[in-house]
């Protein structure tokens, strides 16, 4: 069976999948292991959850399915003290990002504490050293961004020391830099919220604070494909600048960072329609995934969205055109909710971008920026072990032609 994201199974094919009877499908959805869609006859239960479920069963039965679920959100597979994830969303030391960022801490002080496990008090802006020669194309994509990091940090020669200090003032001004010159802010020091508050049409009393909360919250998410694969080519001990291409990298796929400009094609598409909420009939006939909803790891909604939906709400609270221009996509958040699935960090991360009067690519360059926060971490607490991460294969024969 060819599985598709975001897709989901009649009872019939959810229970084949699972090697189940239906009335045991019935009890995992009663107990809340496998949410429902629709109603009555239309019922379905989605796929993401079902894979997970499986991946556990699998789990179950010797050594090398627990590793192979593990790949995929299944159980923990490495140790860390930097974050982890609840019902509150991330944990960052112990510190949820959604306390930490309604509270307007830095995203600098964020960077420190997942860095140093210190949250300072107050977090002087990162200075970038040598003004870096800004490209003559815009980043607008985080491809863009993979071109443009090379030479941002071709003129470091400590990129070869491994010291911690020496790689956290590599960490400080790569990634100001980075955010210099994305949004083109050549002054050699300001906060990242600062410089990306000069991409927005809204006031900078009023961009800054929302844009680094938004930072915060993304600054880490546990064990993530793009932090994964930093940890990856650390344990190789790779470079720092090394280990932070191999996340970009990773992030830059759709089904990642790239999620993002998924979910402004769906937005875009559903601006156009008389009735906005149409486009969920519209994708699903046509068997189409429906980006910006659902997260395996938060089965009651993803805190991080609900915190940048609140954020986008109120930006245009007292602004009528900009509320009307909001409107539909509250009201599709809403639908989607009402049928089991809630905005996830994607979603919202684009509201909060509509809300400010961003391009279109901003919401995909803060989710770089400030994910480059937590490689670094990643990097940093990996050069502590002298293990090379190399899972194992399952070797399965091709069937004959």
């Amino acid at each position: 069976m060819q599985l598709i994201e975001g897709a989901s199974l009649t009872a019939a094919e959810a229970a084949a999948l699972l090697g189940v009877k239906a009335q045991t499908l019935y009890a995992y959805a009663s107990r809340g292991l496998v949410r429902r869609v629709g109603d009555g006859k239309r019922r379905r239960y989605l796929v993401e959850d079902l894979e997970r479920l499986r991946a556990r069963q699998r789990a179950r039965s010797g050594h090398g399915p627990v590793a192979a679920g593990a790949l995929a959100f299944g159980e923990p597979v490495l140790d860390t003290s930097l974050s982890t994830i609840d019902e509150r969303g991330p944990l960052y030391r112990g510190r949820p990002a959604v306390e930490l960022a309604r509270a307007g801490t830095s995203f600098e002080s964020v960077a420190e504490l997942l860095w140093t496990g210190k949250l300072p008090e107050a977090a002087a802006a990162w200075e970038l050293g040598v003004l870096p020669r800004f490209s003559r194309d815009e980043v607008a994509s985080i491809e863009d961004l993979l071109l443009a990091l090379p030479p941002i940090v071709q003129g470091a020669p400590e990129r070869h020391s491994r010291a911690p200090e020496v790689e956290l003032a590599l960490a400080r001004r790569t990634i100001a830099r980075v955010a210099a010159q994305v949004t083109r802010t050549p002054a050699r020091a300001g906060s990242i919220a600062q410089r990306f508050a000069t991409l927005t049409k809204a006031p900078r009393v009023i961009a800054e604070p929302a844009l680094n909360a938004a930072l915060v919250l993304l600054a880490d998410h546990e064990l993530n494909a793009s932090s994964f694969a930093a940890r990856i080519a650390a344990s190789t001990d790779a470079s720092l600048p090394a280990c932070l291409l191999a996340a970009l990298a990773t992030l830059s796929g759709p089904r990642h960072g790239g999620a993002s400009e998924r979910v402004e094609a769906l937005l875009d598409e559903a601006l156009r329609l008389k009735r906005p909420t149409q486009v969920l009939e519209l994708r699903l006939r046509r068997g189409d995934s429906i980006p910006g909803f659902g997260h395996p790891l938060y089965r009651t909604g993803d805190p991080r969205a609900a915190a940048l939906l609140e954020l986008a709400r109120g930006l245009v609270a007292g602004r009528a055109p900009q509320r009307a221009r909001l409107a539909p996509i509250l009201a599709l958040a809403q639908t989607m909710a009402k049928q089991g699935l809630a905005a996830n960090v994607d979603y919202g991360l684009v509201a909060l971008r509509r809300a400010l009067g961003g391009p279109p690519h901003l919401a995909a360059m803060l989710f770089a920026v400030a994910r480059s926060a937590g490689w670094v971490a990643h990097v940093l607490e990996q050069r502590s072990s002298s293990a090379v991460l190399r899972p194992r294969a399952r070797y399965r024969p091709s069937p004959a032609p």
